[in-house]
Parts: C-alpha cells; structure tokens; sequence
C-alpha cells in the first residue's frame, strides 16, 4: 500500500516519482495506460492495497477460511492485472518503473503468502 500511496500522490500532485538516474517512472506516469477509467492506476493499487489489507485483518480475526478464499481471488486478479501492467510497459511504453515493479513485486509474494496460508488452513 506503500508503494501505491507514494505514486498517488505525486501524481496527485502533479509530481515526478523519484526513480533514480533511469526515468522510466517519468515515461510511465506520462503514458496513455497510466490512468483508468479517469482514476490514475496508482489509486486503484491503493484502493486494491487497502481491500486486501482488510481483508487480512478480517481472516487474522476471525479465522474464516472463506475470507481467506476471497482475499485469495482477489490477489491472484491483481497478480494478472500487474503482469498485465508489466506488459504494457515492456512491450508499449518501453520505459520501466522501479516503482511499479517494486509493487508487482508485492503483489505476488502476497499471493503466494496467502496460497500457503490456505493450503494450511
């Protein structure tokens, strides 16, 4: 949520993220693909962020293994729209963000942490 709070906000304020001497966080703000449906993507990955953090609260709580399921689901969709992301950088934008990449990071690691803890319950 981190990573997706500091991207909101420079681009809510009308900032460049700090991304070191390569500037593709620059390029890849400054896309076509870096707002959806007039939301900056930033926003929707802290939107997404929060739901699963809640999420995770609520099973830690509870033990319920259907929220558990459907934090599940919904970090192996936020796993596919990242790769989805990482694509359009790659191959459209051919700029890399650090950033983004630090996040698609986060974001499979959280579902392989939430596979395990599933398997297990």
């Amino acid at each position: 949520m981190a990573i997706a709070g500091y991207l909101a906000a420079v681009r809510f304020l009308g900032e460049n993220a700090v991304c070191g001497p390569s500037q593709g966080c620059e390029t890849v703000a400054a896309s076509e693909y870096s707002v959806v449906l007039g939301v900056p993507v930033a926003a929707w990955g802290v939107a997404f962020s929060l739901a699963v953090v809640v999420l995770a609260l609520a099973w830690w709580r509870r033990a319920d293994r259907r929220v558990l399921l459907v934090s599940y689901g919904l970090l192996l969709l936020g796993t596919l729209g990242v790769a989805y992301l990482t694509y359009l950088e790659l191959f459209r934008i051919h700029a890399i963000c650090a950033w983004c990449v630090g996040y698609a990071i986060t974001m499979v690691v959280s579902l392989v942490v939430a596979g395990l803890a599933l398997r297990r319950s």
